[in-house]
């Protein structure tokens, strides 16, 4: 028998659907039937019939199974968004999302193998409604064959629930030990945890001392320097302002002197020679351009 890959109680739910859905597609089909079975016994009263007269009856009939046909497929898209609100209604009872391909609704792949499983499991189904009357029936149990067998099935439960009952035992005792275990292992990794807290904190509590001894001498260094420095340029400041007045009375002395020297060489015989000589010189100059008007023609 073909399979679909479901389970033996998912098989019969699919055997089930297939049952109504072959059930109503044959009532459907008498109906179409029926159809064309009312036009015949209706319409078809005379031997010979005009163009107009066919077409009109092949447009009553076209509408007609439109009709039946159109419902059918409605009706079947009904019964399957109940067959699948069943479904989705089960699943969500249990907080379960299920989803859906329509792509696959056109498998032929699949759509052929669900053909295949109706044709297999129809067939044999009616082969076997056949062949049901022909099976002998078995005879039934006395009384005293029902108690011994019940008294059998009660001793194989009794020992399989001791069985059970053992093994509950064991697993209780190995999840006891498992716990201990557990419990000493996380206090021994709280014990490690503390014991590398207590040195990390002691490591970091002396680098902190140390970076603290560092700063403080850094700040001592550069106290030093900063007043070192502040020492520098005061003295460099007052180096400046007496090198001014030294350069201030060295400039003054300079002038004088050269006033002195000005006022001696003045006082000189060349000098006063010089002086001279420009005088008389400045006075003939002055003689010649006189002398040279005369001579120039008046304008």
């Amino acid at each position: 028998m073909a399979e679909l890959g479901f389970s033996e109680h998912h098989q019969n739910e699919v055997i089930n659907y297939m049952r109504f859905a072959r059930s109503k597609r044959a009532l459907r089909l008498k109906t179409v039937d029926s159809c064309f079975q009312d036009l015949k016994d209706s319409r078809l009263v005379e031997e010979t019939f005009t163009v107009d007269e066919v077409s009109d009856m092949l447009d009553g009939l076209q509408v007609v199974v439109h009709g039946e046909v159109e419902s059918e497929l409605i009706h079947t898209a009904h019964t399957n968004v109940l067959l699948l609100r069943q479904l989705f209604s089960q699943a969500e009872k249990f907080y379960l999302k299920l989803q859906t391909d329509v792509s696959e609704l056109e498998n032929r792949e699949l759509l052929e193998q669900v053909a295949e499983f109706e044709k297999t499991e129809f067939t044999s189904s009616n082969k076997k409604a056949n062949q049901e009357p022909n099976k002998p029936k078995l005879a039934p149990l006395n009384e005293g064959g029902v108690s011994e067998l019940l008294n059998k099935q009660i001793l194989r439960l009794q020992d399989e629930n001791e069985k059970l009952k053992a093994r509950l035992r064991t697993i209780e005792s190995q999840a006891t030990s498992a716990l201990d275990e557990k419990t000493k292992l996380e206090r021994a990794l709280q014990d490690l945890q503390r014991i590398q807290g207590d040195q990390k904190l002691a490591l970091k509590n002396k680098e902190i001392t140390n970076l603290e001894d560092t700063v403080a001498a850094l700040r001592s260094d550069f106290q030093k320097t900063l007043n070192a420095s502040t020492v520098t340029q005061k003295n460099l400041e007052e180096n400046l302002v007496a090198t001014k007045h030294d350069f201030l009375k060295v400039q003054e002395q300079l002038t004088m002197a050269e006033k002195e020297l000005e006022k001696k060489f003045q006082q000189t015989a060349a000098y006063r020679n010089m002086k001279e000589m420009l005088t008389k010189k400045n006075d003939q100059i002055k003689e010649i351009r006189k002398r040279l008007s005369k001579y120039e023609p008046d304008e």
